[in-house]
C-alpha cells in the first residue's frame, strides 16, 4: 500500500470516529457570543467580541454539519452505532440546539435567518425528544448509563421560548417550557441518585457534571421570557443555577487530571447559561451583586472557552480527535 492509499485510509478512518459530540463546541462558542451579545448592552462591553465568536460559530457549525453529513452517507452504520448508544444518543440533541443557538445570535441582523433557524431546531429538537424517551423505555438502561448528559436532549426544550418569542404563539412556547422544567426535576433525581449511590463517572464523562449549571440557568432565562418580570419562581430558578455553578467548581479538584477529551467542550455552555442568566438578573433588578457576579462569569467563561479550544487545537495537530475510543 503507497503513501497517499494510507493517507486516505486514515482519514477515512477519522471521519468514520467523527463524533456527534463535536457540534457541543458549537453550544459552547456561540453561548459566549450571546453572553457577550448581552453583555454590551448591559455592561457596556465592545461589540465586536460577540460578532467575531458569533460568526466564527456559525461557520463551524457549517463546517461540522457538513462533516457529519459526509459521515452519515459514507459510514451510515457507525452513525446508527451513536444513534443507538445509551449515552451518545444524547449528544444528537447537540445539533438542535445549537441551531437555536444560532438562531438568537442573529436575531437582530437577520431576523429572516433567525426565523428558519429557529423553525428547524424546535422540530428538530422535539424530535430529539421524543426519540430519545422512546429509546430509553424501549430499551433496558442501567443506572451506570445515566449522566448529565441525558440532560441536553429534554430539558434543551427550555432553549425553545428564548429562541421563539415573537416568532411563533406562545401557546407553543410554554408546551416546550413545560416538557423542560418537568423532565428537569425528574432527570435530576435519577442523576442524584447515580452519583450518589453508585460508581463515579468515568473520567471522560466528569466535565458533564457542568451540565448541572445549565437547565434552572436557562430554565430562569425561559421564565423571565414567557412571563416578562422577576417573581418567586425566578429566584428560585437563578438561585440553582447559581448554586450549582459553585458547587461545580467546590469540586474542582474532580477535573484537575483528567486526560483531555471532547467532553471538555461540556465546561462551556453551562457557564454561558449561567453568565447570560447573571446579565438578565442585573438588567431586571439592578442590584449590584449581580452586576459584579456578571463580570466574574464573563471573564470565567472566557477563559475557560480558551482554555478548552487551546487543548482541542493542540490534540487536533497531534492528531488525537476523532479516533478509536
Amino acid at each position: 500500500m503507497n503513501e497517499n492509499e494510507n493517507i486516505i485510509k486514515i482519514e477515512s478512518n477519522r471521519l468514520q470516529n467523527f463524533p456527534v459530540m463535536m457540534f457541543a463546541i458549537v453550544m459552547g462558542l456561540t453561548g459566549l457570543a450571546l453572553a457577550f451579545q448581552k453583555a454590551e448592552h448591559i455592561l457596556y462591553l465592545p461589540s465586536f467580541i460577540g460578532y467575531i465568536l458569533g460568526g466564527f460559530s456559525s461557520m463551524l457549525f457549517l463546517l461540522i454539519l457538513v462533516t457529519y453529513i459526509i459521515k452519515i452517507i459514507k459510514h451510515n452504520k457507525e452513525v446508527k452505532g451513536e444513534f443507538t448508544h445509551p449515552i451518545r444518543v444524547n449528544f444528537f440533541a447537540a445539533i438542535s440546539i445549537s441551531t437555536l443557538l444560532l438562531s438568537m445570535f442573529h436575531r437582530h441582523d437577520y431576523e429572516t435567518l433567525s426565523y428558519v433557524l429557529f423553525i428547524c431546531g424546535a422540530m428538530l429538537h422535539i424530535f430529539f425528544t421524543f426519540y430519545t424517551i422512546r429509546f430509553w423505555i424501549n430499551n433496558s438502561l442501567e443506572v451506570v448509563h445515566s449522566n448529565p448528559a441525558w440532560f441536553i436532549p429534554i430539558v434543551g426544550n427550555l432553549i425553545v421560548p428564548i429562541a421563539g418569542k415573537g416568532f411563533i404563539n406562545e401557546h407553543v412556547l410554554y408546551f416546550y417550557f413545560s416538557i423542560g422544567i418537568f423532565f428537569w426535576i425528574i432527570l435530576f433525581s435519577i442523576i442524584l441518585n447515580r452519583i450518589i449511590f453508585h460508581k463515579q463517572f468515568a473520567p471522560k464523562f466528569m466535565p458533564t457534571l457542568f451540565i448541572l449549571i445549565a437547565p434552572p440557568s436557562i430554565g430562569f432565562i425561559s421564565y423571565i421570557k414567557l412571563i416578562g418580570h422577576v417573581d418567586f419562581f425566578a429566584h428560585i430558578l437563578y438561585s440553582l443555577g447559581l448554586f450549582f455553578t459553585i458547587l461545580v467548581f467546590v469540586m474542582y479538584k474532580n477535573y484537575i487530571n483528567i486526560k483531555f477529551f471532547i467532553s471538555w467542550w461540556a465546561f462551556t455552555f453551562p457557564m454561558a447559561a449561567i453568565t447570560l442568566a447573571t446579565l438578565l438578573m442585573y438588567e431586571l433588578s439592578q442590584y449590584f451583586f449581580y452586576y459584579v457576579l456578571a463580570y466574574i462569569f464573563l471573564v470565567l467563561s472566557s477563559v475557560i472557552v480558551l482554555l478548552v479550544a487551546k487543548e482541542t487545537i493542540s490534540h487536533m495537530r497531534k492528531k488525537e480527535i476523532c479516533i478509536m475510543e
